[in-house]
């Protein structure tokens, strides 16, 4: 009994292509599977399909494919966590979308009813029907506001195509972003979906730069843009702005980022 740790497929980190990436991973788990959790002892296996807080990582499609072949084998059950990349964070309504692939339960929360407090568990029927009727709940559970605000989002992301402007603005923020990096090197890498994109900061030899990301969101801070980093080396800058983000909102978020950028990396 317990829980067990399998590597996230992090090409960059690796210093891999996203095929060899996935395949060590899922060659990983497997091994996993043996020689520390038997799968017919195995629950469930529960991943966010883009990574958060680990930094923003985007697996590719072959692991998550992969890794639904591996639950459906042993009958394991698959979790995806959308809690932050659900409701059209990353272009589609969620993440999953992105690879063909179906969990057998998710989970969601944050987007889901505008800044107003509500989650989500998301299951098949059948594996719902297990519940008997009433036997889960909680004091706050179901409150009607915030489930009214809930279907008030959804209604609204529906009638503006916000996840259409996710993948609009966030093919504009990343290619913004990738031209910064060929001017600054120290961007090790850019990469996202939709509006969940990562500037990562690393040294001439491939090492975390925290000080340096920190520093530019400092910068940032400065000229009323506000960032957050996140990363197990807290060295990757997020970019999450609202999915009613303008293209001008974009550019101006881009001219700050340069100039944060030259005061910070280059100094006078």
């Amino acid at each position: 009994a317990g829980a067990f740790v399998a590597p996230y497929p992090y090409a960059y980190r690796y210093g891999w292509d996203e095929e060899t990436t996935s395949q060590w991973c899922l060659a990983e788990l497997e091994y996993l599977l043996i020689s520390q959790t038997a799968p017919q002892e195995t629950a469930a296996i529960l991943i966010e399909p883009v990574l958060g807080e680990g930094g923003y990582v985007v697996p590719p499609a072959s692991f998550m494919q992969g890794l639904r072949a591996i639950c459906d084998q042993h009958g394991i059950l698959l979790i995806f966590d959308e809690i932050q990349s659900g409701f059209g964070r990353t272009g589609k309504w969620f993440a999953q979308d992105h690879f063909g692939v179906v969990p057998d339960i998710m989970t969601v929360a944050k987007g889901i009813a505008s800044g107003l407090p509500l989650s989500g568990v998301f299951s098949r029927l059948d594996l719902m029907k297990k519940w008997p009727m009433g036997s889960h709940g909680g004091t706050y559970g179901g409150n009607a506001i915030a489930c009214a605000a809930g279907v008030a989002t959804i209604r609204a992301m529906r009638e503006e195509d916000l996840p259409g402007n996710a993948a609009t603005r966030g093919l504009q923020l990343v290619t913004g972003l990738r031209k910064l990096q060929e001017e600054f090197p120290i961007i090790g890498d850019v990469r996202g979906l939709g509006l969940m994109v990562a500037t990562e900061f690393r040294t001439p030899d491939r090492k975390p730069a925290k000080a340096t990301a920190k520093a530019v969101v400092h910068a940032c801070q400065e000229r009323q843009l506000l960032l957050l980093t996140c990363g197990a080396y807290d060295n990757v800058i997020r970019w999450i702005p609202p999915l009613i983000v303008s293209e001008a909102q974009i550019n101006d978020a881009l001219d700050i980022l340069g100039e944060a950028l030259i005061e910070r990396i280059r100094p006078a």
